[in-house]
């Protein structure tokens, strides 16, 4: 009898044992269960039937029993599902998922120079030798697999489809891996599941909704239009959609209207909102907590760890929870990846809402990989996905030929009622002195700047200033935002200087705005912190765009304010429906095509399709929506000081690092290396830094201009 995992009973002492038949039928009723979601039940079930054939071996049954030896398992398998389907395409896809379920899919290689790629899926299915494992044929007969049921690759990106696919498998077959193993070695005792079901949660929003049935404010009143079209749009059908509505037209709570009757429709397992900025994943979050309860809402962002009881850290593992919110980094790179790890949820994507809120900030380097992932969870995958934005991104010919549907049914319309500002594009270039002068005369206001060394600059000659920038550690930034809402609140002075970090959905109100030249898209985001409550005329409520006389802006928005300038030419109103479609138009266009997709991801899964040879590893390497050239400086303060303590032990785990992120301050290379030189920085042995809070200003965080006459002594 082979075994494929086993545990001492903690009550009886005893050895108990889970055979590798056992595993095997209960990994492949989870996968097929699983699949399920995207039609591909047989197909899924039958690759998990044989994942651990390798288990059979008399090596690996010595190495569960104590020997210290390393096995291939994982190849096993493939290679045996491969000589049953004579190599045809189907037998490749589904041995990439075999080879893969441990150390993560492989890249394909090639079948003539196999000899020469080691690690590769054709090194391995045709060059590896492995231990005999043929007491399989005792338990296990194999057969050929049954063609897809369902998924259609198309005509345009073919290779890339059944890439997708494959990792659509994948991700059945190794959280079903993990679910069937942990049942067994925590005897079934996981904190798992106990979520509401979709069809409760949309009773509870309906319940939610009933307070604001008759409004008496006109505000109201057009936001229950806007509620109202949504509810409508939700009997449609499974497809992509639209959702085009200002800020402050109550978007988030009618896309979730939306997302839930729709869910419920269509008979849809969840709903995930994918977040570009993780400001806005907590505060939707606490939105979404509010109403339909704590337990059933699952963050998953580099900001959030839940306790190790809390049955959210499960979901975050496999995001089996009817409510997900989470950001584009995660959402976008989990698609991208090969690790086990991080595909265990991509199962769970599918026949779910797809909320993209803030679509249009869509990294254009990665927009063409994007898209079509998107297209896939639509077209092959039972999803519904929503772009919805406060501006219309036109990316209808990226979808082709899908086409979106929107919600909205007059976003014009209500793009004019809820106009909150006037835009004033200043034709001279401002000093910073005269910049000073301009906001010295205003008892409350915002100045957006492009650079953090501008931020601190201008912050520091303001009489009595507020400054805001990523200088400053997270914890800072959110007490000082706190002061400042206090302030707003009370109509007490209050000058601000910010980089672009507060238009990444920070709830402010400031009266007028003057934001440096940037992307358009830059601009209006800036403008949503001005007469956001509409409490002024909009006439009253200006927002500057304005430039400085002294510096060229950053060459990462050069492209970005050159299309701000197409559009100042060619529409008066900068900030109306069509001038937004317009700018975004115009910015791909100067990017070029190829820009799009930087890596050439589509094309590499592309290329590889005659001979199903795909770079998966490859790609998961190369996939980053944030190019992170920074370093990250800890400060070491009262509050820091225990978490600095164990930093400097050597301690390292996942809640550590998380909970040192909040007292973190990530710099470019360059002002690394100067505040280095000037001694201000500890360097640990595993190049992680630490800052005394004695360089650290309580106004403007770390110094982008260091004094050189200050050093520590270590």
């Amino acid at each position: 009898m082979a075994i494929a995992h086993l545990r001492i009973d903690e009550a009886t002492k005893a050895r108990v044992e889970q055979t590798v038949l056992e595993h095997l039928n209960g990994t492949a009723a989870l996968a097929r269960q699983f699949a399920g979601s995207f039609n591909e039940s047989d197909l899924a079930a039958s690759i998990a039937e044989i994942h651990d054939l390798g288990k059979y071996s008399h090596e690996f049954q010595k190495r569960i029993n104590g020997a210290n030896i390393k096995v291939d398992h994982a190849t096993c398998g493939a290679q045996a599902l491969w000589a049953v389907c004579g190599e045809k395409k189907l037998g490749t896809l589904a041995a990439y998922c075999i080879a893969g379920h441990h150390g993560g899919l492989p890249n394909g290689g090639s079948k003539s120079q196999s000899i020469a790629e080691t690690g590769t899926l054709y090194s391995r299915l045709i060059d590896k030798v492995l231990p005999d494992y043929s007491a399989y044929k005792n338990d296990i007969t194999l057969s050929a697999l049954r063609d897809p049921q369902k998924w259609n690759p198309g005509t345009d990106n073919v290779g890339f489809s059944l890439s997708f696919f494959i990792r659509m498998l994948f991700s059945c077959l190794v959280d079903a891996d993990w679910l069937d193993t942990e049942a067994f070695m925590q005897n079934g005792a996981v904190l798992r599941g106990n979520f509401k079901t979709i069809r409760e949660l949309a009773a509870k929003l309906t319940e939610h909704f009933k307070r604001f049935d008759h409004p008496q404010r006109e505000i109201d009143k057009k936001r229950n239009t806007l509620r109202d079209d949504c509810l409508k749009a939700a009997d449609n059908q499974r497809g992509l959609f639209s959702l085009t509505a200002p800020t402050g037209s109550g978007k988030t709570l009618a896309s979730l209207a939306f997302a839930l009757r729709h869910a419920v429709k269509n008979d849809m397992e969840r709903i995930i909102y994918v977040v570009p900025y993780n400001t806005i994943i907590e505060q939707n979050a606490r939105v979404f907590e509010g109403i339909l309860g704590t337990e059933n809402v699952v963050q998953h962002h580099s900001n959030i760890e839940y306790e190790d009881e809390d049955s959210r850290r499960f979901a975050t593992e496999n995001w089996d929870a009817p409510i997900i919110v989470t950001s584009n980094v995660q959402f976008f790179e989990s698609l991208f990846a090969n690790k086990p790890s991080k595909c265990r949820k991509l199962h769970n994507i599918a026949n779910s809402v797809i909320i993209f809120d803030e679509a249009q900030m869509l990294p254009l380097p990665y927009l063409v990989p994007c898209v079509a992932a998107i297209s896939e969870l639509v077209s092959n995958c039972n999803c519904t996905a929503v772009l919805a934005t406060a501006t219309q991104s036109s990316l209808n010919e990226y979808f082709a030929p899908l086409t979106i549907q929107e919600i909205n049914d007059a976003p014009q319309q209500m793009y004019e009622e809820f106009r909150r500002v006037t835009y004033t594009v200043e034709d001279s270039v401002f000093s910073d002195e005269q910049l000073i002068a301009e906001l010295s005369k205003h008892n409350q206001v915002l100045c957006v700047v492009n650079t953090r060394k501008k931020a601190q600059q201008i912050a520091s000659e303001l009489d009595g200033a507020y400054h805001l920038s990523t200088t400053m550690y997270p914890f800072h930034r959110k007490s000082v935002l706190d002061e400042i809402k206090e302030k707003l609140k009370n109509g007490n002075p209050c000058r601000v200087v910010s980089t672009s970090l507060i238009e990444a959905g920070v709830d402010v109100d400031f009266p007028v705005l003057y934001r440096e030249k940037a992307g358009l898209d830059s601009v209006i985001q800036a403008a949503g912190r001005c007469n956001r409550e509409g409490k002024n005329s909009f006439e009253d409520s200006v927002a500057h765009v304005f430039s400085f006389d002294n510096g060229n802006p950053p060459v990462l928005i050069q492209q970005n304010i050159a299309a701000f300038e197409h559009v100042k030419r060619n529409y008066t109103d900068i900030a109306s429906l069509e001038a937004v479609a317009c700018y975004f138009k115009q910015l791909r266009y100067m990017i070029g095509k190829q820009e799009l997709d930087k890596k050439n991801v589509v094309t590499q899964f592309n290329d590889g399709v005659c001979d199903s040879s795909f770079p998966f590893k490859a790609v998961a390497e190369q996939f980053h929506l944030i190019e992170n050239d920074q370093k990250a400086v800890i400060i070491d303060n009262a509050s820091s000081k225990s978490l600095c303590g164990q930093i400097r032990a050597k301690i390292r785990n996942r809640a550590l690092l998380r909970q040192i992120q909040q007292y973190s301050v990530n710099l470019y290379q360059r002002d690394f290396e100067n505040l280095r030189q000037y001694g201000q920085l500890e360097i640990l042995d595993d190049g992680l830094a630490i800052m005394s809070e004695q360089f650290y200003d309580r106004n403007y965080g770390v110094s982008l201009h260091p004094n050189g006459g200050d050093a520590i002594i270590v």
